[in-house]
């Protein structure tokens, strides 16, 4: 006889292919600030998130600067309810700078200390429970290295030296996955800050992102539970539809396509249906769940994930999420 309750990992699987789930599958990740500078006080606060609430997939959040830190990027923890740290000394400050970027061992330092962070959250709870790792886009590390306001003026004065650059970043980057592959994750995810109307034109995206993103996921093909997430609003999600990921989250009830429509949009998994703050930190468990079963009919409970646009705010009440997982169909006492 089958067993009634599918693991983790069977439920998404079957969530992929399209099939019928015992309960709608469900994924909520946050930043664990102050815990995730060390690779064990990462590995235990999201072990204790995941066995808190267990969700269908552990997406590892560090903080975005364990890719660059090894660059002399620093950064601290201002208390930010959304858990990231605040910036405070950035590496590049002229187009020669962006030429200095040495190569990094993806074994050794900051990225190194991530990888361990991998192995112990993956003894852990593999096979039952995917784990994916975050991983920023070229372009996204590239922000942080210079700054936001200095970025994209660097673009357009001076595109072969940031194109050398996201060279740079990107075989770093494709070392630092090939080494978590031979650890064991589940996939990546894969954030995209700059797919945004508002910060890049079509040509601007077309040549500063795609290739360097497309680079990156082509290492990442093998694994199974790619998710590829669009940052911010005004984004360009038409023209990410073809990157090679099993899964898009994006916010989508801040910005177009709505679920519903980016069900004709891309064929894989959408995941999202919660607003960050208005819902899940400012809402009631009420809200919560109406949100939550309106975003289930509208993709008429197939190829979806409820989740946030992005991550969850670390002043989310507790029973907020206990909320969202009820509306899933799960028994909660």
């Amino acid at each position: 006889m089958a067993k009634d309750k599918l693991t983790h990992r069977e439920r998404i699987e079957r969530c992929i292919s399209g099939e019928k789930t015992d309960v709608v599958p469900i994924a909520l990740w946050r930043h664990f600030p102050v815990d995730d500078q060390t690779p064990d006080g990462l590995a235990t606060a999201t072990a204790a998130f995941q066995k808190a609430y267990d969700f269908d997939f552990i997406k590892v959040t560090p903080a975005s600067s364990f890719c660059i830190k090894d660059w002399e990027v620093k950064d601290a923890w201002k208390g930010n309810p959304e858990g990231t740290r605040d910036y405070q000394q950035f590496v590049i400050h002229e187009a020669e700078d962006w030429l200095r970027l040495p190569p990094l061992n993806p074994q050794k330092g900051y990225l190194g200390e991530q990888l361990e962070c991998l192995r112990l959250l993956i003894k852990e709870f593999s096979p039952d429970t995917p784990v994916i790792q975050t991983i920023f886009s070229p372009l996204a590390q590239a922000k942080n290295l210079i700054g936001k306001d200095s970025l994209l003026a660097h673009i357009r004065q001076y595109p072969n030296a940031v194109h050398a650059a996201l060279k740079r970043i990107t075989a770093v980057t494709i070392d630092f996955i090939a080494q978590a592959k031979q650890i064991g994750i589940d996939g990546i995810f894969y954030a995209i800050q700059h797919a945004q109307y508002n910060l890049l034109s079509d040509a601007e995206f077309a040549a500063f992102s795609k290739p360097y993103d497309l680079q990156i996921l082509e290492t990442a093909r093998s694994l199974w539970l790619n998710v590829l997430h669009l940052h911010g609003e005004n984004i360009m999600f038409e023209k990410v539809c073809d990157y090679p990921v099993t899964v898009i989250n994006w916010h989508d009830r801040q910005t177009a396509p709505d679920l519903t429509a980016a069900r004709s949009l891309f064929r894989g998994v959408l995941c999202g249906g919660l607003r960050q703050w208005e819902t899940m930190v400012l809402g009631t468990p009420s809200d919560v769940l109406a949100e939550a079963k309106d975003a289930i009919k509208h993709t008429e409970n197939k190829k979806f994930i409820l989740g946030t646009g992005c991550v969850l705010p670390i002043t989310a009440p507790r029973g907020n999420i206990i909320a969202a997982l009820r509306a899933t169909g799960r028994e909660i006492f």
